[in-house]
């Protein structure tokens, strides 16, 4: 009894610390990753010139371009400027943009709202058509609604994100003319979103605030197209791999069980299968908000949404070194976080991540 009693403790602890040794070392893997992506953006970025050059070339003497150059230390030796830059960067100091004469911890700040709110729209929108459809295709596998679906999700999945963009621009503004083009709200209606309370940044929050319905309204118009645009590429991936879990559960024994006690079709699909086959997804949700973020930079573009993927766009354009390099590192920092969590909760569902099996 003794020995039983003291093996089960054992094996409690074993089970607790690798959990904990798995988290550890994941949450550690997170700092290797960060240094060599801004080493590399660091040193892409210096091959492409100074920021002064672009920005100010043409508009300024080059007595004075130069002794702009020389006052931001554009001059001195790459290594002396990566080795000062990775001093700032742990002094918190993500330097300041040329073109937008702002620090680039303002311009995180500023434009980050609309990036992230974008993203969860877009979210949503992937769980809203990728969850229903995903389990429309495994409940008439290889019939005419799997067909469609699996057609829609490849149509989805292959199409770019900017020009399923300007397709759904031409359809819904151009030709019935339902919903806005650009931006995230009209011009006559952005002062109230600066007037309530609490203002936050994300536009959807702020204008439930206001209570106007007009200015709902009008948020939400303008967020439908980019999110649908940004959020299809998501639910493709989510489609299939719904579809695919749900037919490898739908075979197992105890689904077959199930079915043998009389429980409804509707019932097995929607209770017994269903939650096994969300699992998967949860381990993929990392690396689809990386690719949501990668894409907001050409939604952003498409439909003139003023988050951080346009003036990414922007400052790369002047080649503005600070500004991209803290965009990047921003990103780079939610991306990492985000797989993290997700590793996190798959090795606490499915214990065999853990040990790598």
């Amino acid at each position: 009894m003794r020995e039983r009693i003291g093996s089960s403790k054992f094996g409690q602890w074993v089970s607790e610390h690798s959990f904990l040794r798995f988290v550890v070392t994941r949450f550690l893997l997170i700092i290797p990753t960060l240094f060599i992506l801004v080493s590399v953006v660091f040193f892409i970025m210096r091959l492409t010139g100074d920021p002064i050059t672009a920005t100010m070339g043409g508009k300024l003497p080059q007595t004075q371009i130069d002794k702009l150059i020389h006052d931001a230390g554009y001059d001195r030796p790459i290594f002396v400027q990566y080795f000062e830059y990775l001093g700032q960067l742990f002094s918190g100091d993500l330097g300041k943009s040329v073109k937008l004469n702002m620090p680039v911890t303002e311009l995180i700040l500023t434009y980050g709202t609309a990036t992230v709110e974008l993203a969860v729209l877009a979210l949503i929108v992937a769980f809203a058509v990728g969850i229903p459809l995903g389990k429309l295709a495994a409940k008439y596998r290889d019939k005419w609604q799997d067909v469609t679906v699996r057609l829609f999700s490849i149509f989805c999945y292959a199409m770019p994100v900017f020009f399923l963009g300007l397709l759904l621009k031409l359809i819904f503004t151009v030709q019935l003319g339902l919903l806005p083009s650009s931006g995230r709200v009209s011009s006559n209606l952005q002062s109230q979103l600066s007037n309530v309370d609490f203002p936050t940044g994300f536009y959807v929050i702020d204008s439930l605030q206001t209570g106007d319905p007009e200015v709902i309204g009008d948020v939400f118009a303008h967020a439908i197209l980019p999110a649908v645009a940004l959020g299809l590429l998501t639910a493709a991936t989510f489609i299939r791999l719904i579809r695919t879990n749900l037919i490898s559960t739908l075979s197992t024994d105890y689904i077959f069980a199930a079915r043998t006690r009389g429980v409804s079709e509707k019932r097995i699909l929607n209770k017994h299968a269903f939650k096994p086959a969300l699992i998967p997804i949860i381990t993929v949700m990392g690396m689809q908000i990386a690719l949501m973020l990668a894409g907001a930079v050409l939604t952003e573009t498409t439909f003139e949404w003023k988050g951080l993927g346009y003036q990414l766009s922007e400052l790369l354009k002047a080649r503005d070194f600070m500004a991209v390099q803290g965009i990047v590192i921003f990103i780079a920092i939610v991306v990492s976080v985000a797989n993290f969590i997700v590793d996190v909760l798959a090795a606490y569902i499915d214990p065999r991540v853990r040990y790598g099996k």
